[in-house]
C-alpha cells in the first residue's frame, strides 16, 4: 500500500478539472490515504467466535464437556468413537475461544484440520458437525496461513453444504466460518463464491431467522464484496445487490452497517460497477442514512456516496437529485475529522461536474463555505473543492464565489508545506484573475489581492525551492501583477521608508 503521504496517489483521488483533464474521471484509487486511516472505523475482515452458543435444538445429549490437554485432543479426533471425536472436538473448540491467546497455531500444527473438515460431514452428528464448524471458524479468523490451512484441507464445500443443514445452529456456524474465509483476500473470496454459497445465503437471508443469524450473513456478504484485486465477478454482484437493497432497509444497526460497507465495496470502482450500485435505486436510502448518529452506519454510507459521486455527470446528478448536497455540509460541521474530509471530499467530487452541478452546490449550500478553508483539518479538500468550482464554474459562478470571501484564507494557505497544493491555489488565483480581466475589473482584483496580503505571497513563492511551484508563481506576476512589482522598486528606490 502506498505511504499516507504520497502526494501522486493523493492528486488521482479527486476529481479535477484542472491542467490533466484526462484525469478528470479516472476512477477512484482503492482506499484513500489520509481520509481511510482511522482502522478503528473500518468493518472487521475475520471474527473470531468467543461466545458461549447454545446447541442445536436436535443435539440435546451436548455434555458439560471434559478438560483435556492437547494431546488428549488429538487422541480423541484421532478415534473411532463418535461420542470421543464429539469430546475431543468440543474441547478444541474450547481451547480455540479462548479470549486472550488462543493456540491456534498449535492446533493447526497438530494436523487437526483434516478430521475436522471430515466431522463436518458428519450429517447423524449435528453436535459434532457444530463444534467442528465453529473450531474450524476461529482458525480461519487467525493468519492468512492459518485460513490456508482450513481451506488446503478441503473445508469450503462442506462448509457451504452446511449451509442447507435443518439445524440452525450449524448452518449459522458455517455462515461464520465462510465469512472468515472470504475476508481473507480475493482468491479465497472467489473460491467460496465458486463453491455456490451465494444462492444458500440469500435464500437463509429471506427466510425467518434470528436477528444474530441474519447479521452474520450480511456480514458475510460484505465479506463476498469485498476486495478489488480483482473485483467480485459480475455475477456474483449481480446475485448479491438485490439482497443487499433489502437489507438496506432494515431497522438493525449492524445489519445496516456491513450492509453499506458491501455497497462501499462494490462502487469504489470504475463507472460501471458505480453503476450497478446507482441503478438499484439505493441512493435515496444511503443519503438518509448518512444521517444517522451511529458512525458505524455514517461511516459506509458516506463511503458510498462519496464513491458514487466520482462516478459519470449522470450518477452524481442521481445523488444530487436524492439529497446529498443537503448533507453533505452538514457532515463537514461533524466532530470526527474523518468524517468532515470524507464530506469535504465528496463535494469536491461534485464541483468537478459541470456548470449545472456547481450551481446546485451553490443553491444548496449556499456555495463553497469559506469556513472550510479556514478549518485545519479539511484545509486541503476545500482546496480541491474550490480549484474543481473555479475551474468548471461559469463567470458568474466565480463571481459568487469572490463575494463569499474565498480569497483571504485560501491567500494565507499558500504558506503551507504542500508543492501540490500551493500550486493548485496558484492555479486558482490565476483562473479567477483571467475572469475579472474578461469582465474589465482586472485592477479591482489585483488591488484585492494586494490588500490581503497575496501579491507579497506570490512573489515569495518565486524563491520556493520546487521549481513547479516557483515558475507558477512567477507567471502570475509577470502576467498580473508586473506593474505592482515595478511601482514597488521604484518606490523602494526613489523614496524615503
Amino acid at each position: 500500500m502506498p505511504t499516507l503521504d504520497a502526494p501522486e496517489e493523493r492528486l488521482r483521488k479527486f476529481k479535477y478539472r484542472g491542467k490533466d483533464t484526462s484525469m478528470r474521471r479516472q476512477q477512484r484509487m482503492a482506499v484513500s490515504l489520509e481520509l481511510r486511516k482511522a482502522k478503528k472505523e473500518e468493518q472487521a475482515l475475520k471474527r473470531r467466535n468467543i461466545t458461549n452458543l447454545s446447541s442445536d435444538p436436535a443435539s440435546e445429549q451436548l455434555t458439560r464437556g471434559v478438560s483435556l490437554n492437547l494431546q488428549e485432543i488429538i487422541n480423541g479426533v484421532n478415534a473411532s468413537d463418535p461420542d470421543l471425536c464429539f469430546q475431543a472436538t468440543q474441547a478444541a473448540r474450547k481451547m480455540l475461544s479462548r479470549e486472550r491467546n488462543p493456540p491456534l497455531k498449535l492446533v493447526v500444527e497438530a494436523g487437526l484440520i483434516p478430521r475436522l473438515v471430515e466431522f463436518l460431514k458428519s450429517s447423524l452428528h449435528p453436535c459434532l458437525q457444530f463444534e467442528a464448524a465453529w473450531a474450524l471458524t476461529n482458525i480461519a479468523s487467525g493468519t492468512s496461513e492459518q485460513t490456508q490451512a482450513v481451506v488446503e484441507s478441503g473445508a469450503i464445500q462442506p462448509l457451504v453444504e452446511l449451509l442447507s443443514s435443518p439445524h440452525m445452529t450449524v448452518c449459522e456456524q458455517a455462515v461464520w466460518a465462510l465469512g472468515n474465509i472470504a475476508g481473507d483476500g480475493p482468491e479465497y473470496r472467489d473460491l467460496v463464491i465458486s463453491s455456490n454459497a451465494i444462492p444458500h445465503l440469500l435464500a437463509l437471508a429471506s427466510s425467518t431467522i434470528p436477528i444474530t443469524f441474519l447479521r452474520n450473513i450480511t456480514w458475510t456478504l460484505s465479506n463476498l464484496c469485498r476486495n478489488k484485486s480483482p473485483y467480485p465477478c459480475k455475477k456474483a454482484v449481480k446475485q448479491m445487490l438485490p439482497m443487499l437493497f433489502q437489507l438496506l432497509q432494515h431497522q438493525d444497526g449492524e445489519v445496516l452497517s456491513d450492509t453499506c460497507w458491501a455497497l462501499s465495496y462494490l462502487s469504489d470502482g470504475c463507472n460501471e460497477r458505480i453503476g450497478q450500485v446507482v441503478d438499484m435505486g439505493v441512493l435515496p436510502r444511503l443519503v438518509q442514512l448518512m444521517t444517522s448518529s451511529e458512525l458505524n452506519i455514517l461511516t459506509p454510507s458516506l463511503r458510498t456516496v462519496g464513491n458514487i459521486v466520482t462516478g459519470t455527470d449522470h450518477q452524481t446528478q442521481v445523488a444530487i437529485d436524492a439529497g446529498v448536497l443537503k448533507v453533505l455540509p452538514q457532515l463537514l460541521m461533524h466532530p470526527k475529522s474523518s468524517i468532515q474530509k470524507e464530506a469535504a471530499w465528496a463535494l469536491s467530487n461534485v464541483a468537478a461536474g459541470p456548470y449545472q452541478h456547481i450551481q446546485q452546490l451553490i443553491a444548496s449550500a449556499g456555495g463553497v463555505p469559506v469556513l472550510w478553508l479556514d478549518e485545519f483539518k479539511v484545509q486541503k479538500e476545500a482546496v480541491w473543492t474550490v480549484a474543481n468550482f473555479t475551474t468548471g464554474g461559469t463567470i458568474d459562478q466565480l463571481i459568487q464565489l469572490v463575494h463569499s470571501g474565498v480569497l483571504e484564507p485560501l491567500v494565507n494557505l499558500l504558506t503551507i508545506q504542500d508543492p501540490k497544493i500551493i500550486i493548485i491555489i496558484l492555479d486558482v488565483l490565476s483562473l479567477i484573475l483571467k475572469a475579472a480581466e474578461k469582465l474589465s475589473e482586472k485592477e479591482n482584483m489585483c488591488l484585492l489581492m494586494e490588500e490581503i496580503g497575496g501579491v507579497d505571497k506570490i512573489e515569495a513563492l518565486q524563491l520556493h525551492e520546487n521549481p513547479q511551484v516557483a515558475l507558477t508563481a512567477l507567471n502570475i506576476i509577470e502576467k498580473h501583477f508586473c506593474e505592482v512589482s515595478d511601482f514597488r522598486v521604484e518606490r523602494r528606490r526613489g523614496e524615503p521608508p
